[in-house]
């Protein structure tokens, strides 16, 4: 996905580091994303969730908030409520750029940061929160030990993730202050709550608390066995998943209309982990597969592979060609199945010597129903006349172009 850096000005006139990710195709929504309390914007979980939502032709920026990441300032001169700012301030500069945005998604403090800000956004229709408190000031159990110093000295450095950081006496009294009841059940937008149940850093109570405080329409979804950052892969790409789909009921999506010729869109592919074989497969904002290798060829058999979407396309198209026949004759199908196995195998009409090796598709179909002899033979017949099938016993012709 192409990604722009860009900056804009935070709550305190501070530069604000920000990467905006885009869709390769057309845009048809903007995103605004918050990271989890002195996380930045490019953990992996902002990474997985963004590129998904491009894919699906969702623009997405995540920033660093004051003072984290390469963004300006001091973060221990932040509050709960200059966090809030920085993301108005996030939606305003997306909004000059004519990408007001219309989903706003918070992982973790950010998640109760998004609660906070999202009525004062009038372009928001949908808002996600994943791992977020209730109470925002649950944060301070991380630096409880240093609590006490903090009160004395107005600020004092606390281990965070492994790294230092100094956190002031504001914000902790800012974060111990805020409630969010009220805000949540006036957010007046579509609300999906995401939350692990094993996340030690947040516990699962506080997803209940969020969801019970909030009107409809709200939707929870567990994630599992995730952790607290979604470090793992398999649950970024879920919840990354989860969110593209239910963005699509309360976001306008609509596709520009279809090339001439392709009255199924155009289907996009890209990378979704350079490091191995993963991709994404996208037709328009409503419809995403993922394809793989298996993993005794290197893939982490996560997605069908290149010769298995074939296959998929041939087996399709054949049910599909069936079952328009028979419907049009008024004959009773009652089901159709199609088994597809694909290998290569040498040419019958070559030389024994030769390498030259053809692809052999084996289909196997299956018709129920009432069907007399002379129906069952003809539809079997039929299965022939299948578009896609014909394409693959012909030559095709593949143009190829540079972007």
């Amino acid at each position: 996905m192409p990604t722009e850096r860009l900056t804009f000005a935070g709550h305190d006139g501070n530069q604000l580091a920000a990467r905006l990710d885009l869709p390769e195709g057309p845009h048809l929504a903007t995103a605004l994303f918050a990271h989890c309390f002195t996380c930045s914007k490019d953990i992996p979980a902002a990474r997985r969730i963004a590129a998904r939502l491009a894919g699906a032709g969702i623009a997405v920026l995540r920033f660093d908030f004051t003072g984290l990441g390469h963004s300006g300032g001091e973060f221990e001169n932040t509050s709960f409520t200059s966090n809030v700012r920085d993301l108005e301030r996030a939606a305003e500069a997306l909004a000059a750029r004519g990408m007001a945005p219309g989903l706003l998604i918070g992982h973790s403090l950010g998640g109760a940061a998004m609660l906070a800000a999202a009525r004062g956004i009038e372009s928001v229709r949908a808002v996600v929160t994943i791992g977020a408190p209730f109470d925002p000031g649950h944060v301070t159990h991380n630096f409880a030990g240093a609590l006490d110093r903090i009160a004395e000295d107005g600020a004092a450095e606390v281990m965070l993730g492994g790294r230092p950081i100094r956190i002031g006496h504001d914000f902790v009294r800012d974060v111990q202050a805020e409630t969010l009841r009220d805000k949540i059940a006036g957010l007046g937008r579509a609300l999906l709550v995401m939350h692990a149940p094993r996340d030690a850093m947040v516990g699962i109570e506080n997803a209940a608390e969020i969801f019970r405080a909030a009107k409809h329409p709200k939707s929870f979804v567990t994630l599992d066995d995730a952790d607290h950052l979604i470090t793992d892969a398999d649950d970024a790409e879920y919840a990354a998943g989860i969110i593209a789909a239910w963005a699509t009921r309360y976001l306008d999506l609509t596709p520009p209309v279809a090339p001439p010729g392709a009255p199924e869109g155009v289907v996009r592919v890209s990378e979704a982990d350079p490091r191995g074989f993963l991709q994404d497969v996208n037709v328009g904002p409503s419809h995403h597969v993922l394809a793989d290798e298996p993993v005794a060829y290197g893939g982490t058999g996560r997605g069908l592979s290149p010769y298995g979407f074939l296959a998929a396309g041939l087996g399709a198209c054949t049910s599909m060609t069936i079952r328009m026949y028979a419907r049009r004759k008024g004959w009773p199908l009652d089901h159709v199945s199609v088994d597809i196995c694909h290998d290569k195998v040498h040419a019958q009409d070559a030389d024994s010597r030769t390498e030259a090796k053809v692809d052999r598709f084996i289909r196997v179909i299956r018709l129920e129903g009432a069907l007399d002899a002379e129906q069952h033979a003809r539809l079997m017949e039929i299965a022939d006349r299948c578009p896609v099938h014909r394409t693959l016993g012909q030559s095709a012709v593949i143009e190829t172009r540079a972007a």
